[in-house]
């Protein structure tokens, strides 16, 4: 009896055919940068499909759920990520990416206020710049931190002048940049007030009157980019650094010092290193997680170590990787 053979079809073709990742997922912030992204999508679009790769741009705004997006979409078909914003942005794809248990490559595209971790990266602010690195395929893997049930890149903060930032109009912070949060801090030195928080680390539990303090991953926050002098983005701690009650005719040294990076060595400073605190106070105080406003106290901030891989250039890449080993 004569066998007959079927011909394949092409569901049985493709069966234990692998997918190729021919997909970029761009999320951008529309009100970042003046619109630099979205009167911009033609070129990226145009640079990635001279790699054969394919653009898919998603609004950023209110009314998208970047975590539905993430766990409806099949992720074996996407290369990486672009997050195109300020920190706020990034924070915002890093959630959506840690609760849909995505584990694509991240790429920044800076253009907030700050950009305080794209700076740690030393990724360009110039659109061709950031275009080269996200299309190479260079890596850092990077740690991230948990706030409660909140991840966050760069920076947990706690204290008075938090406030600032967070009244700071954002027309004024879009013109006028990193100045805005200078000019708004200025006029409101006199007006802070210190505030009482329990600190619990690794190594030590103690209570201090403050006026601020960060919980940094990275090495600058708000724009001051010496803050974390001893800070890496890959070491599997933060650094903790309290600014302590102090006289107001003494803020404008311990200001100089943080501009230095020399800081720790003052006296109204306390800086050291965790991989976990808990912050409380009797007090109503604000809450700052990557430039945005975050949970009321308690805080309980853990270090989640290498978490991430970044887009980064050959050259980052390799001082990076260098430190890790150090």
């Amino acid at each position: 009896m004569e066998t007959v053979q079927k011909k394949p079809t092409a569901d049985s073709r493709t069966e234990h055919r692998p997918v190729r990742r021919k997909k970029v997922l761009l999320f951008y912030n529309p009100r970042s940068g003046d619109g630099m992204f979205k009167n911009n999508l033609d070129k990226i679009v145009r640079k990635f499909q001279e790699i054969q790769q394919m653009v898919i741009p998603v609004r950023a705004d209110d009314n998208t759920s970047i975590e539905d997006i993430l766990l409806t979409m099949n992720q074996e078909e996407y290369s990486k990520i672009i997050a195109a914003g300020g920190d706020g942005t990034i924070n915002i794809v890093v959630n959506a990416m840690m609760n849909a248990g995505c584990q694509l490559p991240i790429a920044i595209f800076p253009a907030g206020t700050a950009n305080d971790y794209a700076h740690y990266f030393n990724i360009p602010t110039d659109l061709d710049g950031m275009l080269e690195i996200a299309t190479e395929e260079n890596y850092v893997t990077a740690d991230i931190g948990r706030c409660n049930d909140r991840y966050f890149v760069n920076v947990a903060a706690v204290g008075s002048v938090i406030d600032v930032s967070q009244k700071t109009d954002s027309s004024m912070k879009n013109a006028l940049g990193i100045f805005a949060y200078y000019l708004k801090g200025l006029s409101e030195l006199r007006t802070l007030k210190p505030v009482r928080v329990t600190i619990t680390a690794d190594d030590r539990k103690f209570t201090e009157s403050i006026f601020f303090m960060v919980v940094l991953n990275g090495t600058s926050a708000g724009g001051f980019r010496r803050l974390g002098v001893n800070s890496a983005i890959n070491d599997g701690v933060f650094d903790v650094i309290i600014f302590k009650e102090t006289s107001f005719l003494e803020l404008p040294l311990l200001a100089l010092d943080v501009l230095q990076g020399k800081h720790p060595d003052n006296e109204h400073v306390l800086y050291f290193q965790t991989s976990r605190i808990h912050i409380d106070s009797e007090e109503e105080i604000s809450t700052d997680v990557d430039g945005e406003i975050g949970a009321p106290l308690p805080l309980d901030i853990e270090i989640v170590p290498k978490r991430i891989r970044i887009h980064v250039s050959s050259m980052e890449q390799v001082i990076l990787e260098n430190d890790d080993e150090l």
